[in-house]
């Protein structure tokens, strides 16, 4: 008997390259990530039924949806898809009331009424309901699609950059409905997007995807803290990326870098052996002048600040280690920036935490 849930198999050489794999639990929320043209939102036609991969299959509780070897391939209504695109795709002529009513078939006029009533409000959109869109904000044109997509009681809700076309203050709103909707539902959930703190917010678990290839899937925190490859550590912004080579001191297997060994809480391999390496702002502490810093013996750095960008209540510094090499990104309050005097040229003293730093197998840097 197949697991509960979405199993995703997808390869084909046009017009977008595929060959992702993926699996989304019910009430799960699974993100989709990666550049554009990674071909995210094409994995979510396929689920959807708006588009067939050359090969693979595409199952949801036990039933195929689609199997290329075995030519099946339900319709779109077949497959019971919940889906709120980029732009919500809502009727211009319809009220919001109408738009959601007109997803729900076999009920009665006065039953659709009813359970359309039922689902604006649950989105917070009561009162509302002879509004036409364009007598709407972009965040409650959002909250209909979403309405309307949760109407069919679909057994995969797909969200498309749900809350591209908003601004920030209403996509903070948005989100955070979201979070509060998805812990009533039971199904699996995806969600496309390029906000890479978006899916570290919302998501369960985030897949990678680079170039149709589904390259890393674990937690949030798991692949944005210690991704597979460095070519990962690039998609997903770690600044701190650097090379390295395993050595041997004391019995023990270190990290050498320019010049230091550095403790890993996390090592192996073989002495001689060349790894990349990456380390989170949040792995990176200021030493303070007045007193030492939490773990001042555990790996620490000295150079020289490079420059400080302020950013309100934090401060992004980069700072150039003793010895040369590319500079280390770590963000700290901006007051304790004031209050240790830190400006470009100064001289400061930082911590790598033994227990965030990750090590990869060597890639050569890219050209």
């Amino acid at each position: 008997m197949s697991a509960p849930g979405l199993a995703v198999t997808l390869r084909q050489r046009a017009p977008i390259p595929l060959e992702a794999e993926l699996a989304c639990a019910p009430g799960e929320l699974l993100a989709l990530v990666g550049p554009s043209g990674s071909g995210k939102s094409t994995i979510l036609r396929c689920i959807a039924g708006l588009h067939a991969a050359a090969e693979g299959s595409i199952r949801c509780n036990g039933a195929t949806w689609f199997d290329a070897a075995g030519r099946i391939d339900l319709p779109v209504q077949a497959r019971r898809i919940g889906f709120v695109f980029q732009n919500y795709g809502l009727f211009p002529h319809l009220s919001a009331l109408e738009n959601v009513a007109a997803a729900l078939g076999g009920l009665t006029l006065a039953e659709r009424t009813s359970r359309a009533r039922e689902l604006l409000a649950r989105v917070h959109l009561d009162g509302l309901e002879n509004r036409k869109p364009a007598a709407l904000s972009g965040g409650q044109q959002q909250r209909i699609a979403v309405a309307r997509a949760l109407a069919r009681d679909p057994a995969v809700l797909l969200l498309d950059e749900p809350f591209s076309a908003v601004d920030q203050v209403t996509r903070r709103k948005l989100q955070q409905e979201l979070a509060r909707l998805r812990a009533d539902l039971a199904i699996p959930m995806l969600l496309v997007t390029h906000d890479l703190d978006e899916a570290r917010m919302l998501a369960d678990r985030m897949v990678i995807l680079h170039r149709g290839r589904t390259l890393q899937a674990g937690t949030p925190d798991e692949v944005m803290t210690r991704p597979a490859s460095a070519a990962i550590a690039r998609l997903v912004g770690l600044h701190n990326l650097f090379e390295g080579t395993l050595v041997e001191d004391g019995g023990a297997l270190k990290l050498a870098w320019l010049g230091r060994k550095l403790d890993v809480a996390r090592i192996a391999g073989q002495p001689g052996e060349r790894v990349s390496w990456a380390v989170p702002s949040e792995g990176v502490l200021l030493h303070r002048r007045d007193r030492p810093s939490r773990g001042e013996a555990e790996n620490p750095v000295s150079g020289t600040v490079q420059d400080c960008l302020r950013l309100g209540p934090f401060t992004q510094i980069r700072l150039l280690p003793d010895g040369g090499g590319e500079p280390l990104a770590f963000s700290v309050p901006t007051h304790a920036v004031e209050r240790n005097d830190i400006a470009p040229g100064a001289p400061a003293r930082v911590t790598l935490l033994a227990e965030s730093i990750h090590l990869m197998p060597w890639e050569a840097r890219p050209e």
